[in-house]
């Protein structure tokens, strides 16, 4: 302690303090805290003491970004010192008021955690191109919906506890979450739809299929009692001109015979590829209600999906940068 010829008092001691203040973590990690430590008298009031800063707020502050090498998470942006007086029981007493300012540096939840929500959100996006009447679209959607699950378990441990509002990252987090449950329960029940139009399909082909077989044995029935009456009538006219030319008509007939055999095998095989083209024709044309519904369902969900996801994305971005 030291005292002057004009009465100035000046005494210095050294002092470790420990505070705590509330954090605002709405906009969590991009968010900036500011805290307050005051000094004042609890027993002298204004017309006892004064209290006067040894430094304004700007060596305050030149003087702290100097001192402050260690920064780690957070980075120091300002601090402020005023004074403040208030009322009590009739007395005025005075307060210094030092306010300093730090800023958080997200780039380590931003890599670890915002990024790979986005990538995984972008992945349940192009799943929406792989074919729906196949299993693996839908164990694709759930995988990416449980490793979204993991990620919130370890936004549970990140997040600090300590806040008014909803944080801005667990709307982003929970909004993603149930898009790509929405698109789950879209892609089961598009997957349903899909396997309702294969059964009745398949009905529709075993139908066909008895069909072609029914004309196919329609048409070898009448080929083969056509084939009989004309060696007959071969056979009769035969026996008239036995007696002329019996070397001569037989070798004609195996001829004859010969070709309209192979005739007839070139045309039933054209009839069984005739109809199996209509088959497949018919059954791409004739594609069922379901079908109808599950292609328009999907078609409708990705443009909701992909118009509902540009727009909240547009607006987290607006509301983490204002």
């Amino acid at each position: 302690m030291y005292v002057t010829h004009d009465g100035t008092v000046v005494a210095g001691e050294g002092m470790k303090v420990v505070s705590t203040c509330e954090m605002d973590v709405h906009k969590f990690p991009f968010d900036t805290q500011s805290c307050n430590i005051s000094i004042g008298s609890a027993i002298h009031c204004v017309d006892e003491i004064r209290l006067f800063p040894f430094s304004n707020s700007s060596r305050v502050n030149q003087f702290s970004k100097e001192m402050i090498k260690s920064q780690g998470e957070w980075e120091f942006l300002r601090m402020s010192v005023t004074s403040h007086n208030f009322t009590f029981a009739n007395r005025v007493y005075e307060n210094l008021v030092y306010t300093f300012t730090m800023k958080r540096r997200p780039l380590l939840h931003v890599t670890n955690f915002l990024l790979p929500i986005l990538f995984f959100l972008i992945l349940d996006l192009a799943s929406f191109f792989i074919a729906d009447h196949r299993g693996e679209k839908l164990g694709f959607k759930v995988t990416v919906l449980l490793a979204i699950s993991v990620l919130l378990l370890i936004l549970n441990d990140i997040l600090p506890s300590m806040s008014n509002q909803t944080p801005l990252i667990a709307t982003y987090c929970i909004v993603i979450f149930a898009l790509m449950l929405l698109s789950l329960l879209e892609t089961i029940l598009v997957t349903y739809l899909m396997d309702k139009d294969s059964e009745s399909q398949e009905q529709l082909s075993l139908s066909d299929d008895r069909e072609v077989k029914r004309e196919t044995v329609r048409v070898t029935d009448r080929n083969t009692e056509e084939r009989q009456t004309r060696r007959l009538c071969v056979c009769k006219a035969s026996d008239e001109a036995h007696e002329l030319m019996p070397v001569a008509q037989e070798v004609v007939n195996g001829l004859q015979s010969v070709e309209f055999d192979a005739l007839l095998l070139i045309l039933e095989e054209l009839k069984k590829l005739k109809n199996t083209l209509n088959l497949h024709l018919g059954c791409r044309q004739r594609r069922g209600k379901s079908g109808q519904w599950a292609a328009r369902i999907n078609r409708a969900f990705f443009i909701f999906y992909v118009t509902t996801v540009l727009l909240f994305l547009s607006l987290i971005s607006i509301a983490w940068n204002s």
